[in-house]
């Protein structure tokens, strides 16, 4: 690996007792949003909750990941698969972004099977403005199976 990327991540509060598993996981197995990540050792420097809508943590969170020496920051898979989606996803992806001038990817994990399912049974994901958005934690069957 010829560097390192330093990245944090910001979860859902309806997660706030997550222990981060399945981002963790997909983050040491390069899966999901992690994917293209592929010649840099990655170095997580941040991972808390936006404290809940309408995301009272978002600037504290993005600030001190900076201090940390974060160059990208995740926004959870947890976002776009709880129930509803986060309705403020775009405003948080726009504002760090802006404010911070860093990368924001929405996703860390693999999409779970259950949640794909419902989802696309329910026609949440079906706007075209969602699918840039699920674009980094799309994957296989397989693959949503085994993060279920």
């Amino acid at each position: 690996m010829n560097s390192k990327t330093k990245i944090g991540i910001i979860i859902c509060d309806r997660y706030r007792r997550c222990a981060g598993g399945k981002c963790l996981r997909a983050l040491r197995g390069r899966e999901g949003a992690f994917s293209t990540y592929t010649d840099t050792e990655i170095e997580l420097v941040g991972f808390t909750t936006c404290d809940g809508c309408p995301g009272g943590n978002i600037e504290y969170a993005g600030e001190e990941m900076v201090k940390n020496g974060a160059e990208v920051i995740h926004l959870a898979t947890g976002l776009v698969v709880g129930y509803p989606p986060c309705s403020y996803l775009d405003t948080f992806k726009a504002f760090l972004e802006k404010r911070y001038a860093i990368k924001v990817v929405v996703g860390t994990h693999p999409i779970p099977k259950k949640y794909f399912e419902m989802h696309t049974s329910l026609g949440t994901w079906e706007d075209s403005t969602w699918k840039p958005l699920l674009a980094p934690t799309m994957t296989d069957q397989v693959t949503r199976e085994n993060y279920d």
